[in-house]
């Protein structure tokens, strides 16, 4: 199917998704000031697919908080549209998915994906016309009057990211969206992330602990160092159109390549931020 309505202006106009200079996060702790992010630069292109894959503690869901407006970096700026990260969360440019779906039990699958829209005054029609294009995209057509707990883990996840697209962002913010479910759901999940996006052309940033995961789904993997978390290699995938990825790429000689790169700059990065005082060059 093709979603109706056209794309937001700004990726049309090939304008970065999100544009990170030099932040830095620092927390207050009650054992003392911690370091989170420490010169981290980073630069996502309009409709571009990004994992962000590091050790736990590196801050890699901090990272994407930040782009979120969802916290404040201590130093640094961060664009999302050419924006500030404020203007573009009150001007919904993003939608955002976390690794638990955090559907409303009380409401059904179909209120769930209208409530973004709801919350900002869309009228009923609009709403309804608007989830059922969204429910029939991510494969939940039938399911629209069930409530959550009617529904799998991997159902309840695509219900969720149709909620995050009910109001037609350019950039989708994931934080292990599939981290909770079995291989093979998991599997699933990816190859319909990768036709989702290929249909809305919205651009992602994807936190992930998951090395195929960060190859299977996307165009360019940044791998961080141990915290304090900053960026130790980006690795291109060359494995063809994100838009053209199936199931059988995951046995193809160049996804393991591919695999075994990240892995090694996962390595590398992990040994430098063992040794005091080690930078990337």
């Amino acid at each position: 199917m093709t979603l109706s309505g056209s794309q937001r202006p700004d990726t049309a106009a090939g304008v970065d998704s999100v544009v990170v200079r030099g932040v830095e996060k620092i927390f207050d702790t009650a054992s003392g000031r911690m370091t989170a992010l420490t010169e981290v630069s980073l630069t996502v292109g309009a409709g571009e697919f990004v994992s962000l894959l590091g050790p736990s503690g590196c801050g890699k869901s901090t990272l994407l908080r930040l782009i979120a407006d969802l916290d404040e970096p201590t130093a640094g700026t961060i664009e999302v549209f050419g924006k500030t990260a404020r203007q573009a969360r009150l001007d919904q440019d993003y939608g955002i998915a976390f690794q638990q779906a955090g559907l409303l039990p009380w409401r059904t699958v179909t209120a769930n994906v209208e409530l973004p829209l709801e919350l900002h005054g869309t009228g009923s029609a609009a709403r309804k016309a608007r989830a059922r294009e969204l429910l029939d995209l991510v494969g939940l057509s039938e399911f629209g009057d069930r409530y959550p707990d009617q529904l799998s883990g991997g159902m309840q996840q695509r219900a969720a990211i149709a909620r995050a697209l009910a109001e037609r962002p350019s950039l989708l913010l994931m934080d292990e969206p599939f981290g909770a479910l079995d291989e093979m759901t998991r599997e699933y999940m990816q190859t319909e992330l990768v036709r989702i996006c290929a249909e809305t052309r919205a651009a992602v940033v994807f936190v992930t602990h998951s090395i195929p995961e960060a190859v299977f789904l996307s165009d360019r993997v940044v791998v961080m160092s141990p915290r304090p978390g900053r960026v130790e290699a980006v690795v291109p995938m060359h494995l063809g159109a994100t838009a053209d990825r199936a199931d059988d790429l995951r046995e193809d000689a160049a996804f393991f390549e591919m695999v075994t790169a990240v892995r090694e700059a996962l390595h590398t990065g992990s040994q430098a931020g063992r040794r005091p005082g080690s930078r990337t060059p």
